[in-house]
Parts: C-alpha cells; sequence; structure tokens
C-alpha cells in the first residue's frame, strides 16, 4: 500500500466540501488514549441551522470580554479533578476575571458524550470543545463549529514570526479554519526496556523476524531477571485497534504498510485499507502474536490506564506510547516500584518505516456561543501570551504542580530557585510532566521558559527518535455516506479483527463476514462518495 504524501491543507481543501451534511459519529476516546476495541455509533443530530457568526478585527471594533467559558475536554487536558483542576481554574479566573466551567467526562466514554452533547441541541452546548481530527471534519460540516478563520488571521500569534502556521493551517477546511490546534499532533515511538534486552542478550530490534524474538524471550524467557520463565509478558496496547487516525500507532509494528480506513493512494484515488491484502496480512500476525503468547491477553480490553500501571509495575517490556514527555513518566513508574528505568525509544523497524504522526486534536468553538470573538480572544489566544498564562498551560499552579523552593521530591534534591515538578496527587512517588500542552511542538513556544531544564532522556530521545522518522496521517474526511455508513463499518471492521485475533477466527472467514454483514457495500459507498469529490 502506498499512501499518498501531500500537503495535508491541500488535500484537505481538495477532499473535503462543507456543502454536504452530516457528521461521522463513530464512538469513544480519542486523542491520547483510546481503550475500546468495538465502536459504539453516536448520532450527532440532525443538521445545526444556527446562525454563522464572523469574527471582527479587533483593530477595527473592541471585542467583547465574556462573563463565562464552558469548556468540555478530554483526558488530554491532564489538570484533572485528582491533579489540581480547582487550583488551575482558580488561578486561570485570576489571570483573566473571567469565571471558567469545565466539563471533563471519563476519557474513555468521551466521544459517546460529545455525540449525545451535540444531539441534545445547541442550548446545551459548551463554548468550547476538544475535538480530534475525525470529528472535528464531522462536526464542522454539520454546522456545528464556529469559522475562527478572520479571528486567527487578525490575532498576534497569526503574526508571530515565530508562530507554526503550517499546524494551524493543516486543519483547514475548504479554506476555513474551525479549530486551533495547540501544537503539532506528535505520535507513539516503540519503548523497550533496556535492562530486559541485556538480560536476554538482545540488541535493539530493527526488523520484523529480530522484534517477534524479542517478544518470545520476553514472553517464555525471563527478562525480569526474578528466576521463573514465562512469568512476564512481550508487548500490551489498548485494544488491537485505535478509535482515532491514525488507528494502528499502538501496534506499529504488527500492522506495517496496513492501515485500516480511508487513504488516498499515491495517484489521488481514495481507498479503504482495510479491504487490501496488507491489512489481512496484519490481523495474520497479530493473530500469531497473540497465540504465540506474545502479547497481553487483556490487550482487548485494556485502556492506556492499565496498561501504564503494567508496564511500571514491569509485567511487560515493549510499549509504543506517546513520544516526549511520556517517555520521562513511563521512566519515573518504573522507578517507583523499585525496577530499573532505562528505557530504549527505537527508530521504526524496517517494515514500518515510519511512525505515523497524529493529526492534532483542536480547541473548536461551537456555534451556539454567543461571543466566539471574545472566547478566541479571552480564551484561545491568551494561551500564548509568553507570561503567566502559557506557564499555567504547560506547567500549571505554583505550589500544586510545580515549585523553586528548596526541597526533595521524589527522591530529587533542588536548590532554592530551582525550577521542578511536583509529586503528582494521583500517583505518589512521580513527578507531574507538563500539564496540558508543551514546549515541544508548541505552535507558539514559550520565549522565556521556566522549565527548559526539566526534561529527561527519555523525553528528549523518544523526541527525537519520533520527529526524525515521521509522516503525517492521512486526515479523516466526511461526506454524506461517510456519516450514513461509516459508524457501523468501523464497529464491524473492529469485531472482525477482535474475533480474528483473541477468537481464532480464519482471516478467510473473517472477511465473509465483511461481505455478508455489509461492510463491503458499506466500504465502496464511502469510497464512491469520497472519489466523486
Amino acid at each position: 500500500m502506498k499512501i499518498r504524501k501531500t500537503s495535508l491543507a491541500a488535500a484537505t481543501a481538495v477532499s473535503l466540501s462543507l456543502l454536504l451534511s452530516g457528521c461521522q459519529g463513530t464512538s469513544t476516546s480519542e486523542t491520547n488514549s483510546s481503550s475500546a476495541t468495538t465502536n459504539n455509533s453516536t448520532d450527532a443530530g440532525t443538521s445545526v441551522q444556527a446562525t454563522e457568526k464572523t469574527s471582527e478585527s479587533s483593530e477595527d471594533n473592541e471585542v467583547e470580554k465574556p462573563e463565562k467559558i464552558t469548556i468540555m475536554v478530554d483526558g488530554t487536558f491532564q489538570a484533572t479533578k485528582a491533579d489540581g483542576q480547582e487550583e488551575w481554574v482558580q488561578r486561570w479566573e485570576e489571570l483573566t476575571g473571567i469565571d471558567l466551567e469545565i466539563i471533563q467526562p471519563d476519557h474513555d466514554a468521551y466521544y459517546d458524550v460529545v455525540g449525545q452533547t451535540f444531539a441534545s441541541g445547541p442550548e446545551n452546548w459548551p463554548d468550547v470543545i476538544i475535538l480530534g481530527s475525525s470529528y472535528y471534519s464531522g462536526y464542522a460540516a454539520e454546522g456545528a463549529l464556529w469559522d475562527m478563520t478572520e479571528a486567527w488571521e487578525n490575532s498576534s500569534m497569526m503574526k508571530d514570526p515565530d508562530v507554526r502556521k503550517d499546524v494551524v493551517e493543516s486543519n483547514l477546511l475548504d479554506g476555513k479554519l474551525y479549530g486551533l490546534s495547540l501544537a503539532s499532533g506528535g505520535g507513539c515511538v516503540t519503548y523497550i526496556r533496556q535492562q530486559w534486552l541485556d538480560n536476554c542478550g538482545l540488541s535493539v530490534p530493527t526488523n520484523y523476524e529480530e522484534y517477534c524474538a524479542v517478544l518470545d524471550a520476553f514472553s517464555h524467557g525471563d527478562p525480569d531477571g526474578d528466576g521463573i520463565d514465562g512469568n512476564t509478558v512481550g508487548v500490551s496496547a489498548a485494544g488491537f485497534i485505535g478509535n482515532e487516525a491514525p488507528y494502528t500507532n499502538y501496534l506499529p509494528e504488527f500492522y506495517q504498510d496496513a492501515f485500516p480506513s480511508f487513504y488516498q493512494d499515491e495517484n489521488g484515488v481514495w481507498k479503504d485499507g482495510f479491504t487490501e491484502d496488507a491489512m489481512k496480512e496484519a490481523i495474520q500476525r497479530m493473530q500469531e502474536a497473540y497465540n504465540n503468547g506474545w502479547v497481553d491477553k487483556e490487550t482487548l480490553t485494556n485502556a492506556t490506564s492499565n496498561c501504564r500501571t503494567k508496564f511500571g509495575e514491569g509485567q511487560f517490556g515493549v510499549f509504543t506510547y506517546w513520544a516526549g514527555g511520556w517517555g520521562d513518566s513511563l521512566h519515573n513508574a518504573l522507578e517507583v516500584n523499585g525496577l530499573d528505568g532505562e528505557l530504549v525509544a527505537i527508530p521504526p523497524i524496517a517494515e514500518v518505516g515510519q511512525y505515523w504522526e497524529r493529526n492534532a486534536p483542536v480547541y473548536a468553538i461551537t456555534s451556539s456561543c454567543d461571543n466566539p470573538e471574545g472566547v478566541f480572544k479571552y480564551f484561545l489566544e491568551n494561551i500564548f501570551d509568553n507570561g503567566d498564562m502559557q506557564t499555567l498551560w504547560i506547567y500549571g499552579v505554583e505550589g500544586v504542580h510545580w515549585s523553586t523552593a528548596a526541597e526533595t521530591v521524589c527522591g530529587n534534591t533542588y536548590k532554592d530557585g530551582e525550577f521542578h515538578m511536583l509529586e503528582m496527587r494521583s500517583q505518589p512517588g512521580v513527578q507531574y510532566g507538563t500539564i496540558i500542552t508543551s514546549q515541544q511542538g508548541s505552535i507558539l513556544p514559550m520565549k522565556d521558559d521556566p522549565g527548559a531544564d526539566t526534561l529527561g532522556e527519555e523525553n528528549k530521545e523518544s523526541s527525537e527518535i519520533f520527529y526524525a522518522n515521521c509522516t503525517m496521517a492521512p486526515f479523516p474526511v466526511t461526506t454524506e455516506a461517510m456519516s450514513q455508513y461509516n459508524g457501523d463499518l468501523t464497529s464491524l471492521k473492529n469485531s472482525i479483527i477482535a474475533a480474528c485475533v483473541v477468537q481464532g477466527l480464519s482471516i478467510e472467514d473473517g472477511y465473509a463476514r465483511f461481505e455478508n454483514e455489509g461492510g463491503a457495500e458499506w466500504s465502496q459507498a464511502i469510497v464512491d462518495s469520497l472519489n466523486a469529490q
């Protein structure tokens, strides 16, 4: 399979028509973590006939300051209730003089709640909402999101010479901007415990054969050195397939060149990768690895939080997870449990070639917002003030998430005036990483970063490996046929993958199900609609 690698903005402008109604409502959970492997179709409701509001240049008109802003966020907003959300909101309100209400559903049920919220009517919509790429284009086409193009073009952010316009403009839909990405999408790299490689006499794998040898040794040998063979496992993940693009990023070594959803080939022709031989071979690889005992038996039902806990406890040794700050977090989690925390972030094996860079989630303003210009200015634009607000978004609240006091935190001693992160409330023994956004990949990095020296080696190494070996994932687009069929189609695809891998259904019988239960027909209808644009 050869996926066409073009400018994301150009590809989007060609492929998406906002004249089409409908919204993809394919179920739970986006962004950094995803646990469900069967999607539950959700209905975004009928088209919103909201009055379109256009922003006005702040140079010509005074932007009204909102009295209150309501936001709906997922688990990527890591200032959770358990980790100082109340203090975070209090500090935000001190800096702005605006009341802020945060609605944060359970991360793994986030898009079910989003779908229900939009279906319930504009009077119940938040002012601001986080949306992953699969949902962003759909809700924009539905008329549920405010066109912030003019507000962006007139913003101080856009005029800053250091701004990453490419990241922002990658979310243009037919030349219009309906959501702002705070940073590039990032992606996952494969981490391997160095101590386990050393104990098994193995080197970093460079191809699939070597990768399988590592999994076999980690699953049937004694990689943790406790004198017992076979009481560990090679790899685990939050499901065998993700619910958000790029779908395959938690198990790339098995998927290799397979892509389970819709993409444009090198000639610009839309195809469904699930119907191709590459996908059948990927399912076969996962089935064989599962049968060999190389894969955690709870993978089908894992949430990413389960995987992080198991990895930190030393239950498995290969974990494909987010590059950057999560590298430090995984290292720290191992050390908290008294284990060797050295990790190696490996370049993609030969058969994978490149890691997928995720289409960045966006902060969108809903079309029901009473004062979208004010929300854009005082909520979104204000994030990048190169001062107290940006510090709050990156590092959180002083005394809750970070400090400069002389003290020892989680075994690390700091001098007076030395910036450092504090111990997590939700995970004792582990220090906070960045709280919501970060410097790495930011559309407008903080010029005077107080925490510049806090990055750990795993953070730096994994980021370097990822950005040297990544390519942008295909951008999900919306058509009427996509809105009508893709929820049921995705559920069927994921059910077939689970049945083949876990229950031993043959690949041939799995694809017979695909034909008999309408999958092939739905898939072709979507492909035809994409190619007709």
